[in-house]
């Protein structure tokens, strides 16, 4: 490892490294190594005090390092000198068990020991901004049905294609680019690879977005609403399961492609809905996304009710084609690394428990899903989601320990968002 990251600094010009870690929270943190300092700090790791990021740690721990990952070397393209490598966490020579990219690792080796790799692809969707956040960034995208708008995507290629290309020349094989159903929003989408490898994609993709938008006077946001009248940012995940070359989530007599296997993956999915929309969902704003009343272009896209269907896009799950399976469920603010986890855990106790999602549902959830009865609904709100998590013993034995620090620091967030006085109080309850 060491020898990889220092010839790497010598073959592509690094100059300096970012050793990188996202915590709980989903933010990245990174400390800024020159490339003459890079052998040892692959070898021992950076140091940091691990309280001072949302890793449900406490002053008096002891050092935390981050040891770099050499194979997720990234040279940013737009400053090659630098060169992003995601790390894995480490205190006292253990790994730190609650750390996200640990967490989706030891579900990772479950499902080996199951018999089975997880492949996935997401759909990151995010917004271009004034840099004060007043308003989206391109005054002319008023339409009300922007989606796929020509001229408001081209108004924005110095942007997109900057990215486009970034993930070209990384090798992620981008494939396609379009405007999104909200003013001001954009999705890209590369090709899927095992759930590791789309983890750390995904965390770097957030990272670019924004670093590259800040390039061009702009501020790009994964918000899940940031607007309320709009359609909100999701972040769709595409699964499939493999035993080696092979498929195990694909069945050609099927009606709709999808084996045994993957009906009882998709009957731990619908199981555990409930407790997976706390990691999904992580945020307080992200139950304006998935209970939200229809928006501006007529739709929020988003789901509110547990079922899946086969390629119809108001449910929380819809089967695109033979394999494979979209989860419309979580947004922009999802913790790369936790939610390829918390999809994973919950498909794999489908799996040990042959758990039956039931039929399909064909019709409309959006206008005809009152007329079916029985169908569970996605929570309210956070603390919600968070009391579902907790009682979910599929997703807390799946997770391990990553899921008390999870709900004590998520519990603090709802609490202090509950102390927050908002202008809406005042207006409706001042004279009451």
């Amino acid at each position: 490892m060491t020898t990889d990251l220092e010839a790497a600094a010598r073959e592509k010009g690094i100059r300096h490294f970012l050793i990188s870690y996202t915590d709980l929270f989903g933010t990245q943190r990174a400390k800024l190594v020159p490339a003459s300092a890079i052998g040892a700090m692959a070898k021992s790791g950076a140091g940091f005090a691990g309280f001072a990021t949302w890793l449900d740690m406490t002053p008096a721990d002891p050092d935390m390092f981050a040891v770099p990952d050499a194979s997720t070397l990234i040279q940013l393209p737009w400053k090659p000198e630098v060169g992003w490598v995601a790390a894995d966490l480490y205190m006292e020579g253990e790994a730190v068990a609650a750390s996200p990219r640990h967490t989706l690792r030891r579900v990772l080796e479950a499902a080996e020991s199951a018999g089975f790799t997880m492949k996935s692809g997401v759909e990151c969707e995010f917004f271009l901004i004034a840099p004060d956040a007043s308003a989206v960034s391109d005054p002319r995208d008023f339409q009300a049905k922007p989606c796929y708008d020509q001229s408001s995507l081209m108004r924005r290629f110095d942007v997109i294609a900057e990215i486009s290309e970034a993930m070209q020349a990384l090798g992620w094989g981008p494939y396609q680019s379009d405007h999104e159903d909200a003013n001001g929003q954009f999705e890209m989408n590369w090709d899927y690879a095992d759930a590791l490898v789309t983890a750390d994609r995904h965390a770097f993709f957030k990272y670019m977005v924004k670093a590259i938008a800040e390039k061009h006077g702009l501020r790009a946001t994964f918000m899940p609403k940031p607007f309320t009248n709009l359609t909100g940012n999701g972040c769709h995940a595409h699964v499939s399961l493999w035993r080696g070359e092979t498929c195990v989530t694909a069945d050609e007599a099927d009606p709709l492609g999808i084996s045994a296997t993957a009906r009882a993956f998709l009957g731990g999915l619908l199981h555990s809905a409930e407790a997976l929309t706390a990691i999904a969902n992580p945020t307080v704003n992200s139950y304006k996304r998935i209970n939200a009343p229809a928006t501006l272009s007529g739709a929020t896209w988003s789901p509110s009710s547990v079922t899946w269907s086969g390629n119809n896009r108001t449910h929380m799950i819809r089967i695109p084609e033979g394999g494979r399976f979209e989860l419309r469920l979580a947004d922009g603010a999802a913790n790369p690394y936790l939610l390829q986890a918390v999809i994973l855990a919950a498909g794999l106790d489908g799996i040990a428990n042959s758990r039956d999602p039931g039929a399909p549902l064909d019709i409309n959830m959006y206008t005809e899903g009152h007329t079916v009865s029985g169908v569970k609904t996605l929570p309210l709100n956070l603390l919600d989601a968070l009391r579902a998590l907790e009682a979910s013993a599929a997703l807390t034995d799946g997770l391990g320990p990553v899921v008390p620090a999870y709900l004590k620091l998520k519990q603090a967030e709802w609490n202090a968002y509950c102390h927050h006085l908002t202008e809406w109080e005042r207006e409706t309850t001042l004279d009451c």
